[in-house]
């Protein structure tokens, strides 16, 4: 009997730790979300493209600064999701209430021409991809802005972010296209341990990899969607692996498609220019076959500038909202919360009319990266000072973390001004 009694229990405790583990899944599922939309719109068809030059000029010296971003962008991003659920505002508002409405509206007012320039490189993307098969820019373009429209009009918080979350997955593909590429660990570990810092073609390439990686309206888009999620104090360690789960993917990504690019066009034709979705698709088909090669790049490019072109344009109208204080939630029907639907549809409609105007985008986007460059020091400054100011103090920065990340947060900014400088000079 006593061996029975042992066994009943014994039986009794696996399963009340299945239950548990079950709730804890169910829990997680129901909590993540945010931090994945956020890092899969992170490698968008700008950060395609800078990783692609990378591998193509550099082969993989630059990987090493892939891995070492991980924590960094983990750092930045951890900031807004431990802002937005404590206090539950955006980075707008909380901006607004703790240093003034002046500095609340200079913050917004450049995100807005970060953002909208942010949507001429997704949707040039998303044109590009559709050049690969002969499909029109007005026709690729209008459907990606017809879809986009429909997805927030129509749906909820949680259903956009569903769709943003199947849409972003598409950016896996890269990972299978780099497996595809046969990349040599050899040299790779090569890559890994030769860095030439001292080359200004190398840092020039270093800095740019940061700006694609760390950019200001992930803050803003983060922290509102955690908001709009309706997600609270009590979700900050769930919300936490949400965030460094997708700070790992984004990454992987990232890194995915500089092995394939070293793999291939950095053996074969070094120092390839690749400026152009036409011109990365073009040199690396040779290499991964026609149809395939093609199709598996074209989904990862449309999956990566749709999704972010969902986030930037999102990041926007909540932006705005926080600052000037009208309806802004996904929650709210178009009839209750007009100005935010009417200001993500704006956005997606000036965007996609840039892209078709045959305006220089060359150009354009050298003013948008002087612009990102430009704004990084204002979001990471205040982000910093709010997670310092605004925070009650269990969940305050403090101690030996927050100057590590006080760190972070002062190199990538000083890195963010030497960008601006650069291009413009």
């Amino acid at each position: 009997m006593p061996k029975q009694n042992r066994s009943a229990r014994l039986r009794g405790r696996i399963r009340s730790r299945a239950r548990k583990e079950r709730r804890n899944l169910l829990y997680f599922l129901g909590v993540i979300g945010p931090g994945l939309v956020v890092m899969f719109a992170d490698t968008d068809a700008g950060s395609v493209i800078t990783a692609a030059q990378s591998g193509a000029v550099w082969g993989y010296k630059l990987l090493l600064l892939q891995i070492l971003l991980i924590p960094i962008v983990y750092m930045v991003q951890e900031l807004a999701v431990r802002l937005g659920l404590v206090t539950g505002k955006g980075h707008g508002e909380l901006i607004r209430e703790h240093f003034g409405t002046g500095w609340a509206w200079l913050s917004v007012s450049t995100l807005v021409v970060a953002c909208l320039g942010a949507l001429v490189t997704e949707f040039a993307g998303v044109a590009g991809a559709g050049l690969l098969f002969g499909i029109p820019p007005w026709i690729s373009v209008g459907m990606a802005v017809l879809l986009l429209w429909f997805v927030a009009w129509t749906g909820s918080y949680l259903s956009v972010e569903r769709i943003a979350i199947l849409i972003g997955s598409f950016e896996l593909v890269f990972l299978l296209v780099a497996w595809w590429a046969r990349p040599s660990p050899a040299a790779m570990l090569d890559g890994l341990t030769k860095i030439p810092w001292r080359q200004p073609g190398y840092m020039y390439l270093a800095v740019a990899n940061i700006g694609a990686v760390i950019m200001p309206w992930m803050v803003f888009y983060h922290q509102s969607a955690i908001v709009d999620k309706g997600l609270k104090a009590k979700d900050l360690r769930a919300s936490r692996r949400d965030t460094a789960l997708g700070a790992i993917i984004t990454q992987l990504i990232m890194i995915a498609i500089l092995v394939t690019v070293a793999a291939t066009i950095g053996i074969y034709h070094p120092g390839e220019s690749l400026d152009t979705v036409q011109q990365i698709a073009d040199a690396l088909t040779p290499f991964l076959g026609k149809t395939v090669g093609t199709i598996l790049f074209a989904m990862g490019m449309v999956g990566a500038s749709l999704v972010a072109a969902i986030v930037v344009s999102l990041a926007t109208a909540w932006g705005l909202g926080e600052v000037s204080g009208y309806q802004r939630s996904l929650e709210h029907q178009p009839r209750k919360a007009p100005w935010f639907y009417l200001i993500y549809t704006a956005m997606l409609i000036i965007g996609g009319f840039i892209v078709l105007s045959g305006m220089n985008l060359v150009n354009l986007s050298v003013a948008v990266q002087v612009m990102n460059a430009a704004l990084l020091p204002i979001v990471l400054g205040f982000l910093y000072l709010l997670a310092l100011k605004a925070l009650p103090k269990p969940y305050r920065l403090h101690g030996i973390y927050s100057v590590v990340v006080g760190v972070v947060v002062a190199i990538t900014s000083l890195l963010g001004i030497y960008a601006a400088f650069s291009l413009i000079f």
